[in-house]
């Protein structure tokens, strides 16, 4: 008899634990779950759909939560990312890309193709994996199942029992628990069960996750989204209405007051997904310099975007005759124009210190095209430019950004670039929220540089690939458009230097000086930090 050696000389464990026997048991229920929706996707008709459907989200969800006890209730609260490196499905190894591949081909075809699902076509009845999610359509809203129900469903319950997972993992940091419990709470009841419920008291009413706010929703303005809410009365109305002071009332005072982590970490459906379903895979964001410098043009680039694509879609429904209509084509433009004009000229009067040159270079590039594209048309005389065919645009948009970016590969790729790669690269929503974090906030994560040990535990599991040790080993506060907020860098910190706070303006931002010679007053330069 002999005994496999280990001839490993590393104080870490080289390789991933074993599963214990309970974990094993978790494995195969949830296992089950998942063979039931694979038969269903198969076209397998199951004989009673609502006994199968409950016995395969029941058994998934059941396997993930014997599993996460098992896993982490056995040891102390603390940090539990001991392993990860070691693991193939959360270091890019082989189990890794074949989750990444096999999630972007389901969400191409569930964009692009859901008749494979078995989307009922022209008033067929669901076949396949689709017509098993049709008892709890019916259930809920009354009407068969469709794929985003479908996809729906599954995202919440993704949500749900990763959630739990999550929190314990976690439960020695109550800010973490806290703001799960807040982003299961608005997925289950703002994104899921609500519009169901609304549908069935008011079939007109179109569809509307309360807590999606433009440009994230960037067709809720479109024409026939307009004349829906018109159509469903005094509700639609209501509906309509707080689209409007969402963007420009409520978003602006809670990002002023806690930052763009009241939205992005407590209240967003697809920070939600990331936190909880993407938590192992945080540690892959790319930190290199190189890629903040793609982030911050590729996702400025998409908000610029979606504002050309909303001018238009709104252009092409407003009348022409100013004794009609008090908003015309005409009025909307320089509307649009003259606030651009006004935000970007308060921003360098009052906040010019506070951007970097490429900054001001970029905000003045971006202004200047969508000013020349609106004064074109403005002085077109009527003749209809290219950029302002609003189909064309929100066409273009909805297949490369809503489709492919946001879902594709905002959330097939987590294996391979972790699990924020939509929010850091390509939300507009994250971009507007950004900017107003960055320009008018009073969060910032503060540093104790003198208790730093540089282990780089922050930076590693900064999803937003933001370099968090180094403003730690200067004592700088953190205040970055990119941030979200979650917190992690302060949950996995074995020395509490870092803390997230809302306190005033002044001396939020503070770069640190070198201080040459004498001619500083050292107590008044702390003071006045």
């Amino acid at each position: 008899m002999s005994n496999k050696l280990n001839h490993s000389m590393s104080l870490a464990k080289p390789e991933a634990n074993d599963l214990s026997s309970k974990q094993k048991i978790a494995v195969f229920i949830g296992v089950v779950g998942l063979f039931i929706l694979t038969l269903a996707l198969l076209n397998i008709n199951f004989p009673n759909k609502t006994l199968f459907l409950t016995l395969s989200l029941g058994c998934i969800a059941a396997g993930t939560v014997i599993f996460t006890n098992d896993l982490y209730l056995t040891k102390l609260e603390g940090i539990k990312n001991d392993g990860v490196w070691f693991k193939s499905i959360s270091s890019k190894g082989v189990l890794g890309w074949v989750t990444g591949i096999v999630l972007t081909l389901f969400y191409i075809v569930l964009y692009f193709y859901p008749s494979l699902l078995g989307l009922g076509q022209k008033g067929e009845s669901n076949t396949g994996l689709i017509a098993l999610f049709d008892p709890l359509s019916q259930l809920l809203s009354g009407r068969p199942a469709s794929q985003w129900f479908v996809y729906g469903t599954l995202y919440t319950l993704a949500i749900l029992v990763f959630g739990y997972k999550f929190m314990l993992k976690y439960r020695h940091n109550k800010y973490q628990q806290l703001r799960t419990a807040s982003v299961m709470f608005f997925q289950l009841a703002f994104a899921f069960l609500i519009p169901e419920f609304m549908y069935r008291l008011n079939s007109d009413l179109p569809y509307y996750d309360l807590k999606s706010i433009w440009p994230l929703n960037y067709y809720n303005f479109e024409r026939y989204r307009i004349n829906q809410f018109i159509d469903a009365g005094d509700i639609g109305l209501a509906l309509l209405i707080f689209g409007v002071v969402s963007i420009f009332i409520i978003t602006p005072i809670l990002t002023y007051k806690y930052g763009k982590r009241w939205y992005c970490s407590w209240v967003c459906g697809c920070g939600g997904l990331a936190e909880t379903v993407g938590d192992p895979f945080r540690q892959l964001s790319d930190k290199r310099q190189v890629a903040w410098k793609i982030e911050r043009w590729v996702i400025h680039s998409v908000l610029v975007f979606v504002v050309l694509m909303t001018t238009a879609v709104i252009y092409s429904y407003l009348g022409k005759d100013s004794s009609k209509y008090w908003l015309t084509r005409d009025v909307f433009l320089g509307l649009v124009a003259g606030f651009l004009t006004l935000i970007f000229a308060l921003t360098l009067i009052f906040k010019r210190k506070e951007l970097g040159k490429d900054a001001i270079y970029g905000a003045i590039g971006y202004l200047v095209i969508i000013i020349t594209l609106i004064g074109l048309h403005y002085f077109s005389s009527g003749s209809k430019l290219f950029l302002f065919k609003s189909e064309t645009l929100r066409t273009t948009y909805a297949f490369l950004i809503g489709s492919i970016f946001s879902g594709v590969i905002g959330t097939g790729f987590y294996p391979i670039f972790g699990s924020r790669v939509w929010c850091r690269f390509g939300c507009p929503m994250a971009a507007v929220l950004g900017f107003q974090q960055r320009m008018f906030s009073k969060f910032r994560i503060t540093t104790n540089g003198g208790q730093c040990i540089s282990c780089g535990n922050c930076s590693t599991y900064c999803e937003m690939g933001i370099d968090v040790r180094a403003y730690a080993q200067k004592g700088e506060n953190i205040v970055r458009s990119s941030c979200v907020g979650c917190g992690i860098c302060s949950a996995v910190c074995p020395r509490g230097v870092l803390k997230l706070e809302n306190d005033t303006m002044k001396g939020r931002i503070n770069p640190t000086e070198i201080l040459l010679g004498n001619d500083v007053d050292l107590m008044d330069f702390i003071n006045n930090k």
